[in-house]
């Protein structure tokens, strides 16, 4: 899931100062499951800013509402109505709900009140390590499940390099080295043949025309 964090409440309040009447949207998908921007999160976050507010002797409207999902089109149609209400919107999303409403509604202003921060899985209760990338082109299938670009701190494709020792990074040694990582899993499925194999080095580049990557599903687009 993609994670993310709420952003310091100074920062949100200098977003939000030059309006009286705001929309305070949050996202029932990944951000709720991260504890960062579900309709929890948007309640307090409400109540944090109207304090915060009264302190400075201001008062400001803040209407609370959480979409199923924000970067869907199909969802974020529902608050065709509460925009004009408001003077802006500050999204609990992450970017990509941003986006999408910044994109639908052009004449009004839309802030994040998070910051994005990576696909990640849960570890435990309330941590979440980075394990994907989103680099286009998964090689799970070549390293025993363990992403060398998410979790090698210099992304490299064949390893481990110089600074690994005992099984640690050389950038903390509390981060596991991610080709140690890979070692022990291909040895528990009788696969180390696999780590002797040179894997090329990552083609970055988004396509012949570069920009932003698409997906587009011909059986589903309409």
């Amino acid at each position: 899931m993609i994670t993310a964090e709420r952003k310091p409440l100074e920062e949100i309040m200098e977003y939000i100062a030059p309006y009286n009447r705001i929309l305070l949207l949050g996202c029932n998908e990944c951000v709720t499951v991260c504890a960062a921007g579900g309709r929890k999160e948007v309640g307090l976050l409400a109540s944090g800013l109207q304090m915060a507010m009264l302190k400075q002797g201001k008062s400001i409207e803040i209407k609370e509402h959480t979409l199923e999902r924000q970067c869907d089109p199909e969802y974020v149609e529902e608050i065709v109505s509460m925009i004009g209400g408001a003077d802006a919107v500050l999204s609990m999303a992450c970017g990509c709900g941003v986006q999408t409403l910044a994109s639908r509604y052009r004449d009004m202003p839309v802030f994040p009140a998070v910051n994005t921060k990576f696909m990640g899985a849960s570890e435990k209760q309330g941590v979440w390590g980075e394990r994907c990338h989103g680099c286009g082109n998964c090689v799970l299938g070549e390293t025993g499940g363990i992403c060398p670009i998410a979790r090698c701190a210099k992304r490299i494709m064949n390893g481990p390099c110089g600074g690994s020792t005992t099984g640690k990074c050389e950038i903390d040694e509390n981060v596991d080295c991610a080709w140690q990582l890979i070692w022990d899993r291909l040895k528990d499925l009788g696969q180390t043949d696999k780590y002797l194999q040179i894997n090329e080095a990552k083609d970055w580049r988004t396509g012949t025309g570069g920009g932003p990557r698409k997906i587009i599903r011909e059986d589903l687009a309409e």
